[in-house]
């Protein structure tokens, strides 16, 4: 069992630089030599891309990131008396932005022993854990990880703990990855631990299109931003004039899908990973799926990982869902 001192941080490495680089090289030569194209979305975030994320979570159309917060603000006393932790243990944690709000619900409640956070951005990661730490005075125990494949590195305490998943971020994932990584979770869970889940519900497709195509053209940066990424750590020569930004609704899977369009016919050189891809005028790369979610297959898809829901609370007009859920019996 891992102790948290108060006001003291541990940092647990499980992914350095060169892993990242080494999955940036396997996932982009599998990606653009698979039909159709595809890129993880994780390759947004170099330091433009965080930055341009934040522009978009303040944009008139991107509504999911307001309505999460509101949504916390006003429920997390409730939820940190349901699920009864005194640990936080936050998944997909980047700056912490919204941590405070389930904290602060968690310290007024049932108490506060310590907050582990796990993120893939170490640098942001050792930010946010020692600002936490030193103005609330609890132990911080962080993990640099990524929760595909570290999730059995996440410190396991004497205390109950809440683990979160914010940002309707499994909407990212594809159903078969959404059921290992339920599977996984369930897997950490100590029967008096529990499990938030936020989820982006469905609603109709002009809005959901709008959220994810501004505008201001925001969106549309961010995500020719990966282009730029790529050019920078493979030494591709993409030129970002030549590609378009489109986000499109597929209404058979329920998920906004964000694509790179290729305007017109070329050849880009990757010479970091020996790899020439082709693009048709007109084709398209994948860059992120983002899944649109109903209650009841919230429910469905935590009881087929053996998680049984104990909670939830949305927003009044039904855009957003928390969902709470413990390890079933």
């Amino acid at each position: 069992m891992t102790a948290l001192e108060p006001g003291r941080v541990t940092v647990d490495v499980c992914l350095v630089p060169e892993d990242l680089a080494a999955a940036l090289r396997d996932d982009t030569r599998a990606g653009l030599s698979a039909t159709p194209k595809t890129m993880p979305p994780v390759w947004f975030y170099d330091d433009r891309g965080c930055d341009l994320y934040e522009q978009i979570t303040r944009t008139t159309e991107y509504y999911p990131f307001r309505t999460e917060q509101a949504l916390l603000r006003r429920s997390a006393g409730n939820i940190a008396t349901a699920a009864g932790a005194t640990v936080l243990v936050e998944l997909g944690s980047g700056n912490s932005q919204k941590t405070p709000l389930l904290l602060g619900a968690m310290a007024a409640g049932p108490g506060l022993e310590g907050y582990v956070p796990f993120d893939v951005a170490e640098g942001t990661l050792r930010s946010a854990a020692a600002t936490l730490a030193r103005d609330l005075g609890i132990g911080v125990h962080a993990v640099v990880g990524d929760f595909h494949e570290h999730l059995g590195h996440i410190p396991r305490v004497a205390a109950p703990r809440l683990v979160a998943f914010l940002g309707s971020t499994i909407g990212n994932f594809t159903p078969g990855q959404r059921a290992v990584f339920l599977d996984d979770v369930a897997g950490v869970l100590e029967p008096h631990d529990r499990f938030l889940l936020a989820t982006d519900l469905v609603k109709p497709a002009d809005r959901l299109v709008a959220a994810y195509d501004d505008a201001a053209g925001v969106t549309a940066a961010f995500n020719l931003n990966l282009l730029t990424v790529l050019n920078r750590e493979l030494g591709a020569d993409f030129d970002p004039a030549r590609f378009e930004h489109r986000a499109v609704w597929d209404a058979g899977n329920r998920w906004i899908e964000m694509r790179l369009l290729a305007t017109e016919a070329m050849w880009v050189k990757l010479p970091e990973i020996d790899l020439v891809a082709g693009f048709a005028a007109g084709e398209h790369v994948r860059t992120e799926i983002s899944t649109k979610f109903t209650p009841d297959g919230v429910a469905a898809e935590l009881a087929a990982a053996g998680l049984e829901v104990t909670g939830t609370w949305a927003d009044p007009a039904g855009d957003y869902l928390l969902t709470l859920a413990r390890p079933a019996a």
